[in-house]
């Protein structure tokens, strides 16, 4: 079985048919799928969907872009839930930065500090990390390495940054449609020197659509072309890849 350890299945691109993407899902051989928190706005829906359907679970979370939106309180609500497995996405997203040199320093401190605190609440109720890094590696891996505990979590689309593998020993590497990119000549380089048992597959649906699909709809049926990757470059067969995978994911989400 595989494990789709990063959609997001209560995002309005899969209101009208999301029944029949769990159903493709599942024909392709995906048994369980994570709903990452990332906008409050739609926390509530995930939790519903993870009601409503046995094989969705759900973290709490806010990404950084959301950072001015970040309520530690609301996200309590909710980490209590038997189906919420981790606390997440949350991390650093310096992509988008404001032009003002003031208004840059005070983004990256707010993204900071909701950083932080979403690792604190993580350490505290005993629950893996779901980190978002984008163009703020150096950063991640400094609060990271200072902060987070036992439980550690996974890098979300691993960004084939080998300063970060550095955390290979309480983190995970989340791998998705970007591995079949032709233009992710770093991370194809990269992959190889991840420690196996540190493997997690992902979509990160409706986003990052691997190829031969890129420009449509993501959507977690299509993780059998990201294990089918990640097998060409590991030199072994899919179906190890999905065992090495599942195994992992059951390690760190050990609430599904």
């Amino acid at each position: 079985m595989i494990i789709d350890t990063h959609c997001h299945l209560d995002d309005n691109r899969y209101i009208d048919d999301l029944d029949e993407v769990l159903r493709r899902a599942k024909e392709s051989g995906v048994g369980k799928f994570i709903i990452p928190g990332a906008d409050p706005k739609s926390l509530k829906r995930a939790v519903k969907l993870s009601q409503e359907y046995k094989e969705i679970y759900f973290a709490v979370g806010v990404h950084p872009y959301d950072a001015k939106e970040y309520r530690r309180e609301f996200l309590e609500e909710f980490i209590t839930h038997p189906k919420c497995v981790a606390v997440g996405e949350c991390g650093l997203d310096y992509y988008r930065l404001p032009k003002d040199r003031d208004e840059v320093e005070e983004e990256k401190r707010l993204q900071k500090e909701v950083f932080i605190d979403q690792i604190k609440l993580a350490n505290k109720f005993k629950l893996p990390l779901i980190v978002h890094i984008r163009e703020a590696s150096i950063d991640s891996l400094d609060i990271l390495q200072k902060y987070s505990g036992d439980k550690g979590g996974v890098l979300h689309c691993y960004n084939a940054n080998e300063e970060l593998l550095k955390l290979s020993n309480s983190f995970y590497y989340g791998i998705g449609g970007i591995l079949t990119f032709k233009n992710a000549k770093k991370l194809v380089r990269v992959y190889p020197k991840i420690p196996q048992n540190r493997l997690l597959i992902e979509t990160d649906a409706p986003y990052l659509t691997p190829h031969p699909h890129r420009g449509k709809r993501n959507e977690p049926s299509y993780t059998r072309l990201v294990a089918s990757k990640m097998a060409e470059l590991s030199g072994i067969d899919e179906s190890i890849i999905e065992d090495i995978t599942y195994r992992n994911s059951l390690k760190l989400f050990n609430k599904i």
